[in-house]
C-alpha cells in the first residue's frame, strides 16, 4: 500500500472551535477518506498548539495555570474531531512529551548545522498573532490582521532565514505546485523575493513554552514548537524507522493567515535540518457569516456544534464542501444551507433512494431483480459509467478541488433521476416485467456505486444507503465499485435518508 499523510494545522487553544477549525478539518477528512477507501494507507493528524504568550494570558485571565487551561480547551477540540466524525488517526498536543522531545531535537540540530545565534530583539510583536513585524508592514500603527503590536526588546536567539531566500525561490520554481491554490503561491514569492530578515525564535519575556536546550532563560518561538509537530507524529527524534516511512507529508491544509509560516519559515527549518520538505501546502479561505466577517464583537460566531445538532452532520458536511470553491473565501448562509439540504440531499439523491428501493419492496419481492443480461446502451451508461467517474475523482482529489468533485458525483446522481423518468418502470410494470426488472436492477447498481463514492463526504448516510444491500466493511472500498449486485440480494429498509428541513 501507498502511504498518504495529510494534516490540518494545529489548532490554537487560547479560546473554543469555531466553524474555520470545523471547515479545515472537515476538508481534510474528506481527502483522507477518499484515499483511504482507494487503498492508501493513511496518516491524517490534528491536534492543539498549546505555548506561547497568547495562551498565557488567557490563563491568566481565568486566574488558572496554563497547563490546566490548555487541558480544558484541548479536550474541546478533540471533543469537535469526535462530533465531526473524523478519520484523524491521531490527535497531537504541542504539551505531549514526545512533542517536546522532537522540538529540542529539531533546535538542536539547526544548532549544530550552524544556523542559529545568540543576539538582542528590538521591534514590533503581535501576541494575538504570535508573530513579529517590520515597521514597513505596520498599517496605522498595527498588524496588517488589526491586531496591536508592542515593542519587545530581550535577548533572543535567531534563525538564519536570511539565507534561505535564494535556496526558497529555487525550490518553489522547481515545484510550482508547492504552493496551492496559484494566487497563494504568487503571495508567497512576492513576500520572499522582497527580501527575508533573520527570525527571533526564542523568548525570555513569558514563561509558557519549551525551553531551549542547554539555555533555560529562553523559550522557543511558539512557531517553531508548533510546525515541529508535523514531524514529531512521523516519529522525528525518537523513531528513526517510523520517520523515514511517515515523512514527508503528501499535504498540509491550512488557512491563508498563516501561509508564510507553513510556506516560508517551515521549508527553511526543515532545509536547515537536513529533512525533506512537505509536497505541498494548500491555504484555504475565509467563511463570513451572512455576508458579515465573523467575530466576537458582532457576535456572529458559528458555533459547529450547534450547527450539527439543528441540521445534522453529514448534512453539515456536505454544505461546507460543496458551497466555496476550496481555497476560496465563503459565506455562510443558513439559506443557503437549508436549499442543498431540501433541493441536493433531500430530493435529489434521497428521493432516488426513496422511490427506487420503495418500489422494488413492492414489486420485486423486496430482492435486487434479475436483469437477464438484457441491458442496453443507456443501461450500460448507468451501471459501467464508474470508471470514468472515479478517475475524474482521482484527478480532482489531488488538485483538492473538492467541490468540484462533489459537482461530478452530483452529475451521476443526475443522470439516474433522469434514467429512471425516462424509464418509467411503474409503467412498465404493466405490460414489460422482464424490461421492468433490467431498469430496476441498473438503478439499484447506480444507488449502490453512489453510496461508495459518497462515503468521504457523508460518512453516516452513505453507509444507510449501501446496507440496503447489506454490504460489509469489505465491500465498500472504490475497488469493489467494479463488483455488480447479485441478483436475488435481500434489499433492507431503510428509514428516510435525508430528511427535509421545513422553513419556519
Amino acid at each position: 500500500m501507498k502511504n498518504f499523510y495529510i494534516t490540518t494545522p494545529i489548532y490554537y487553544v487560547n479560546d473554543s472551535p469555531h466553524i474555520g477549525h470545523a471547515y479545515t478539518s472537515l476538508c481534510c477528512d474528506y481527502i483522507a477518506r477518499f484515499k483511504s477507501l482507494d487503498g492508501y494507507d493513511v496518516r491524517f493528524l490534528t491536534g492543539t498548539d498549546e505555548h506561547g504568550q497568547k495562551v498565557e494570558n488567557a490563563a491568566n485571565i481565568k486566574q488558572i495555570k496554563p497547563k490546566d487551561f490548555v487541558d480544558e480547551v484541548s479536550e474541546n477540540f478533540l471533543k469537535l474531531t469526535n462530533v465531526l466524525n473524523l478519520s484523524n488517526t491521531d490527535f497531537i498536543r504541542t504539551t505531549q512529551e514526545r512533542h517536546l522531545k522532537s522540538c529540542e531535537h529539531l533546535w538542536s540540530k539547526l544548532f549544530s548545522n550552524g544556523h542559529i545565534y545568540l543576539d538582542n530583539y528590538s521591534g514590533w510583536y503581535s501576541v494575538r498573532d504570535e508573530t513579529y513585524f517590520q515597521e514597513s508592514e505596520l498599517i496605522n500603527g498595527k498588524a496588517p490582521t488589526g491586531a496591536e503590536v508592542v515593542w519587545v526588546e530581550e535577548p533572543s536567539y535567531f534563525f538564519n532565514l536570511s539565507k534561505w531566500q535564494d535556496k526558497l525561490l529555487v525550490f518553489y520554481n522547481n515545484n510550482p505546485e508547492f504552493i496551492l491554490p496559484r494566487s497563494r503561491r504568487n503571495e508567497v514569492l512576492n513576500f520572499v523575493k522582497g527580501g527575508l530578515k533573520d527570525l527571533s525564535i526564542s523568548r525570555t519575556s513569558f514563561s509558557w513554552g519549551i525551553k531551549v536546550p542547554n539555555d533555560s532563560k529562553h523559550i522557543m518561538y511558539v512557531w517553531l514548537d508548533a510546525l515541529t509537530n508535523y514531524i514529531t507524529y512521523s516519529g522525528y527524534g525518537s523513531n528513526e524507522n517510523d520517520f523515514k516511512n511517515n515523512w514527508p507529508a503528501d499535504l498540509h491544509v491550512v488557512g491563508k493567515d498563516i501561509l508564510r509560516f507553513h510556506t516560508v519559515y517551515w521549508p527553511a527549518f526543515l532545509m536547515a535540518a537536513d529533512l525533506p520538505l512537505p509536497k505541498r501546502v494548500f491555504a484555504h479561505g475565509w467563511w463570513t457569516n451572512e455576508g458579515e466577517k465573523i467575530s466576537k464583537s458582532l457576535g456572529n460566531v458559528i458555533n459547529p456544534f450547534d450547527l450539527i445538532d439543528q441540521y445534522g452532520l453529514d448534512q453539515v458536511r456536505y454544505f461546507l464542501l460543496r458551497e466555496v470553491p476550496f481555497g476560496n473565501d465563503g459565506d455562510f448562509s443558513k439559506s443557503h444551507l437549508v436549499q442543498r439540504i431540501n433541493s441536493e440531499l433531500a430530493n435529489n439523491l434521497g428521493n432516488l433512494v426513496q422511490r427506487v428501493t420503495s418500489f422494488c419492496l413492492k414489486n420485486t419481492m423486496g430482492k435486487v431483480p434479475d436483469h437477464k443480461d438484457k441491458f442496453n446502451k443507456k443501461d450500460l451508461e448507468i451501471i459501467n459509467s464508474f470508471e470514468t467517474e472515479l478517475s475524474t475523482l482521482r484527478k480532482l482529489i489531488d488538485k483538492q478541488k473538492l467541490d468540484e468533485s462533489l459537482k461530478e458525483i452530483w452529475i451521476k446522481i443526475t443522470k439516474s433521476n433522469k434514467y429512471i423518468d425516462d424509464q418509467a418502470p411503474w409503467n412498465l410494470k404493466n405490460d414489460d416485467i422482464e424490461r421492468m426488472n433490467t431498469v430496476l436492477y441498473c438503478l439499484l447498481e447506480s444507488i449502490r456505486q453512489i453510496g461508495i463514492l459518497i462515503q468521504p463526504i457523508m460518512p453516516n448516510s452513505s453507509s444507510k444507503i449501501l446496507d440496503i444491500f447489506g454490504l460489509q466493511a469489505n465491500q465498500r472500498s472504490f475497488k469493489e465499485l467494479a463488483s455488480k449486485l447479485i441478483v436475488g440480494t435481500n434489499l433492507i429498509k431503510q428509514d428516510v435518508i435525508f430528511p427535509r428541513i421545513e422553513i419556519q
